[in-house]
C-alpha cells in the first residue's frame, strides 16, 4: 500500500511540474549596440520598474572578454557580474532614472581592444488606458 502511495504522489508531482511554463523575463535593453572593442563609445538603455532586475550579456560570439571594470557604479540601484554579463537590480523604493557606466577590455576576433559601455536606466512606463462609454 504505501508503495502505490508513492507512486500516486510521483505521479501528480510529475504532471504538476510538466504543466508550468517557463516564463523569459522581457528584453530589457532594447536592439543593444555590439561592442566593437575598438576604443570605441557605446549607449544602451534599459527600462526597468522599481525591484525588477535586468540581465545583459556583453560578448557577442566573436569576441573575447578579458576584463569588466565599474568605471561608475548605479546609484538606485545594484549591478552584479554574472559570467561575461551583468544583473541589474532595480531599487524597489525608487521610480527614478539611474546610470552606470563600463570599461570592457578584450579581443574583438583577434585584434585587442576596449569599449566604454555607458548604461542609462530609465523607469519603465506602464501603459494605462481608460474606456470611455
Amino acid at each position: 500500500m504505501p508503495q502505490k502511495l508513492g507512486s500516486l504522489l510521483l505521479g501528480i508531482g510529475l504532471t504538476a511540474v510538466m504543466n508550468l511554463t517557463a516564463q523569459a523575463s522581457p528584453a530589457c535593453v532594447k536592439d543593444p549596440k555590439p561592442l566593437a572593442l575598438k576604443e570605441d563609445f557605446v549607449n544602451w538603455t534599459i527600462s526597468a520598474a522599481p525591484g525588477s532586475e535586468c540581465i545583459q550579456g556583453l560578448r557577442w560570439s566573436y569576441m573575447r572578454i578579458d576584463e569588466v571594470i565599474v568605471l561608475k557604479p548605479p546609484t538606485k540601484g545594484k549591478l552584479v557580474f554574472v559570467g561575461y554579463g551583468f544583473r541589474y537590480l532595480a531599487d524597489p523604493g525608487s521610480r527614478d532614472a539611474d546610470n552606470f557606466v563600463l570599461l570592457i577590455t578584450g579581443k574583438n576576433r583577434h585584434d585587442p581592444g576596449k569599449t566604454v559601455l555607458d548604461v542609462a536606466v530609465k523607469p519603465a512606463t506602464t501603459v494605462v488606458s481608460e474606456l470611455r462609454h
